[in-house]
């Protein structure tokens, strides 16, 4: 039965909405000369070279190729107008050398996880996370993982998020979203956590090693390898301290993991206070004060030391235990134990004596937000091609304008007497038929165009 002509125009304004929303962007500027910057990156499985190429490119000259977003990656140049690309790029006419300064991990190659497997968004059942790589939320053990004869939903799962974290090489925020697919949800939600980093940067990194299992530093971990995995860090609660001489300042205080019923002889057990609560992002975190004195001797020695005495909280012993353990012995399956979930408001957070902020400043992402390269917006982004062509029209001269509407008749016309034998037959018209239909319009102007 065929629709009504309303439902046919809704159809069309469905798409066209979609459209404006994918797409929203100008795409008429390659990224290469912006030099190495965070971006948005692409990689192109139909090229199968294993390079990443620009949102601009990924559409100007790779629209009819089979893509994967691979999402922001930082000190990243568009490899599109180089030699590493076989296919010339559309945008940047000039062929540039391949990019030495990009980092290409087994993303470029379509594999993903510590699992290695590829990508596919229509089979895809978890959220997957990212950090220098796309993890599954059963290889983050947030989840058991679905069954491998469970049907996905047509659209897929929730795809990976947009917004993503990477340190080392590649760090900013994340969001740990629920599936799409009818699983369970995870045991950290997005409300739960902002950030991912997965095990191999928190071990490459002294100041997320020593932090990782405190409070705003989530790692999921368990017992024995039968107990059910469970978060430590969600909350000043996972941990107590034993309060000493001087808790504050980490001088001669004793510290105790929380969960056990016995009481040190060295004092009575506190909540562990937020070391750096009310400290906004790109501050320095609280310092305790500098002009106490010693009481007993009146002097003021200890004042350089307590600017520069660690506050870091007292790490659980459970995210030692493993941390060592993952540190000597790598885990050689693909679900693994390690990996810290930030929640909000983390950079403020950071102990800033020299042993906490020295690695921190090697990556400054981890000190402050960066920002990402956007492309213009596209001011005809939402309207249709007869709304630009209209608009368009409008703008020449008229004489123009009249040999325009002209023309385009005469082509409607020609096109319509082309696929009347297809009706009156009813054969089915394909793509080749249309290109063969212009070709000829193309012969034919230019045999016109000879002749004069």
């Amino acid at each position: 039965m065929a629709e009504p002509l309303s439902a046919i125009l809704a159809s069309q304004q469905r798409l066209i909405s979609e459209a404006a929303e994918a797409f929203p962007h100008q795409f008429s500027a390659c990224t290469y000369s912006l030099g190495y910057i965070r971006q948005a990156v692409y990689l192109c499985l139909t090229c199968a070279e294993g390079r990443g190429i620009c949102s601009a490119c990924s559409i100007a000259c790779h629209t009819d190729h089979e893509q994967v977003e691979l999402f922001p990656k930082r000190h990243f140049r568009c490899d599109c107008p180089t030699d590493a690309m076989r296919n010339l790029c559309t945008l940047h006419k000039t062929c540039e050398v391949e990019n030495s300064e990009n980092t290409y991990g087994q993303n470029f190659q379509g594999a993903f996880c510590r699992c290695g497997k590829p990508y596919d968004a229509k089979q895809e059942q978890e959220t997957m996370i990212q950090c220098l790589d796309w993890f599954h939320e059963s290889c983050l053990n947030l989840r058991e993982r679905p069954p491998q004869d469970s049907a996905p939903k047509s659209e897929g799962a929730s795809a990976k998020t947009v917004h993503n974290s990477e340190l080392n090489t590649e760090a900013n925020e994340t969001a740990s979203e629920v599936s799409s697919s009818g699983l369970p949800p995870p045991l950290l939600t997005e409300d739960d956590c902002d950030t991912l980093i997965c095990r191999s940067c928190v071990l490459s990194n002294p100041t997320l090693r020593r932090w990782a299992g405190t409070e705003g530093m989530i790692m999921v971990v368990r017992n024995d390898m039968d107990a059910p995995w469970v978060p430590i860090g969600r909350s000043s609660e996972d941990i107590e301290v034993e309060i000493g001489k001087n808790p504050d300042l980490g001088i001669g205080g004793s510290l105790s993991e929380s969960g056990t019923n016995q009481t040190s002889a060295a004092g009575t057990k506190r909540t562990l206070d937020h070391s750096v609560a009310g400290t906004s992002e790109g501050t320095h975190a609280k310092r305790p004060r500098t002009d106490s004195t010693d009481q007993a001797s009146g002097s003021t020695n200890e004042a350089p030391f307590a600017k520069s005495a660690c506050i870091a909280p007292q790490q659980p012993k459970k995210a030692l235990e493993i941390l060592s353990s993952v540190s000597s012995n790598p885990p050689n399956y693909d679900r693994g134990a390690g990996d810290v979930f930030l929640t909000d408001g983390w950079r403020s957070r950071w102990c800033h004596c020299n042993e906490c902020l020295s690695p921190l400043e090697k990556h400054p992402c981890l000190l402050e937000e960066e920002e990402t390269y956007e492309p213009p917006e596209d001011p005809d982004s939402g309207f249709s091609l007869e709304e630009l062509g209209l608009r368009a029209l409008q703008a020449l001269p008229r004489d123009r304008a009249i040999d325009g509407i002209r023309a385009f008749n005469k082509m409607r016309d020609d096109l319509l007497s082309y696929l009347r034998p297809f009706a009156q037959e009813g054969k089915i018209v394909s793509e080749s038929d249309i290109r063969s239909f212009f070709e000829e319009k193309r012969a034919s102007q230019r045999a016109q165009t000879s002749e004069r």
